[in-house]
């Protein structure tokens, strides 16, 4: 009978660590958005695979620091592009954006 509460209090642990970890896989599209300079700063979008790849008009305007604690993995700047590695959110935050515009 000890066994059996144990394994319930476990089971109920490891689902609201599960539960709490989704939640942090979805980021905030609004503030990315937001830390990127504003949608009006954003010429165009590309993503392959797991990168998400922003064109900025002034890429000076983006918050590297902030995106970076939103969840990616890194961030590369090249001209007016930036690179950032999202994993699976790539493909959303890229239909996010392409229907902001």
């Amino acid at each position: 009978m000890e066994y059996l509460i144990i394994v319930v209090v476990l089971v109920i642990i490891l689902l609201a660590i599960l539960k709490a970890t989704k939640k942090d896989a979805n980021m905030d599209f609004n503030k990315l958005v937001e830390y990127l300079g504003g949608k009006e700063n954003i010429i165009e979008t590309e993503i392959n695979l797991s990168r998400f790849k922003a064109t900025l008009k002034d890429v000076g305007k983006a918050n590297k620091e902030g995106i970076q604690k939103l969840g990616a993995k890194g961030i590369v700047e090249i001209d007016n592009q930036l690179k950032i590695i999202l994993g699976p959110n790539s493909k959303q935050l890229k239909k996010y954006i392409d229907d902001l515009k």
